[in-house]
């Protein structure tokens, strides 16, 4: 997805989608004749989409990251995670030699898995150098085993922040990214799960929290740089009720009581809102088309697979 806007006679080039953000970074500078935008180097862009690259190249500046395996046949410690490693979606847990044998890996990364509470940092950058930077801790995603975000809250982590800005200044970045942790539950390190390279799914919650991304990218496009802007609200809880949380509730019903208190709950931001009824419209009947097919199919409750923990 391409988001353009203009001003005056300045027009600029937002790309939202994975495939189209890598796809112009590719090209940038066909489209710099054209229009204006912040995106990475092809350099940056080819280590921070694809999983395996990210983890080595963390790896060799001292970040703290899941063991991973070069080849299914090395792995000697389960649960193990296999993800696709240029593209987003395709995760499976493994819990087993003979599970992980009768997987294809070819292009996929296979790492360990690490138990604990996601996070992430979020940021834009103008060539190597911070100009806004977010934080958020998920409360509640989908799938219950890990995934996007259902709900999350603005947090300010200083240990998040060194290790997530020192990854983005090493790859010298430049326009936003997500840099995505899990802080171990074993040791309470924050290692790294990826680097989402593009614009995020929760992208709401830093705008409610006071951190206007897609404005301040647009601005540095236009202007070639603009004012840092590092602080922000912390304990702002958002959540995406339909068909988000609800996916969740279906998945862990056990977190009703939490959703419904949520739900009522008018601190809480979300994004449904009253004064814009057409797209909480449309998110409610998408939301009932996906029940209504839910109940004719079923809907598997853990469809990356359940990583079995051993003691």
């Amino acid at each position: 997805m391409l988001r353009y806007l203009q001003k005056g006679n300045i027009d600029v080039l937002l790309p939202i989608g994975y495939e189209a953000t890598v796809a112009i970074a590719k090209h940038q500078s066909e489209y710099d004749r054209l229009t204006k935008s912040v995106l990475a180097s092809k350099e940056s862009m080819e280590i921070a989409a694809d999983k395996d690259k990210t983890l080595r190249f963390a790896e060799s500046i001292g970040i703290s990251s899941p063991r991973f395996y070069a080849d299914k046949d090395l792995v000697s410690l389960f649960p193990v995670v296999v993800k696709q490693a240029k593209f987003s979606g395709g995760m499976r847990y493994v819990n087993s030699p003979e599970e992980l044998a009768k997987l294809d890996t070819s292009g996929s990364v296979i790492q360990e898995y690490i138990p604990g509470e996601g996070y992430g940092l979020f940021a834009l950058f103008n060539r190597g150098e911070p100009r806004a930077v977010f934080m958020h801790r998920r409360i509640r995603e989908y799938p219950i085993t890990g995934g996007y975000s259902t709900a999350a809250e603005s947090v300010s982590i200083p240990e998040l922040r060194e290790v997530g800005l020192r990854l983005l200044k090493a790859l010298n970045w430049h326009g936003v990214a997500m840099v995505e942790f899990k802080k171990d539950r074993r040791d309470g390190k924050f290692k790294l799960m990826e680097v989402n390279p593009k614009f995020w799914g929760s992208l709401d919650l830093a705008i409610a929290s006071g951190i206007d991304f897609p404005y301040l990218t647009t601005r540095m496009a236009m202007d070639g740089d603009i004012d840092p802007v590092m602080s922000y609200r912390t304990g702002v809880r958002f959540e995406w009720p339909f068909p988000d949380d609800l996916l969740h509730l279906i998945a862990y019903p056990d977190s009703a009581r939490q959703i419904i208190r949520d739900m009522l709950n008018k601190k809480v931001v979300k994004n449904c809102q009253r004064d814009d009824l057409i797209p909480s419209s449309y998110q409610l009947v998408e939301t009932a088309l996906k029940a209504a097919r839910w109940m004719k199919n079923g809907m598997p409750r853990y469809p990356h697979g359940i990583p079995e923990l051993r003691s």
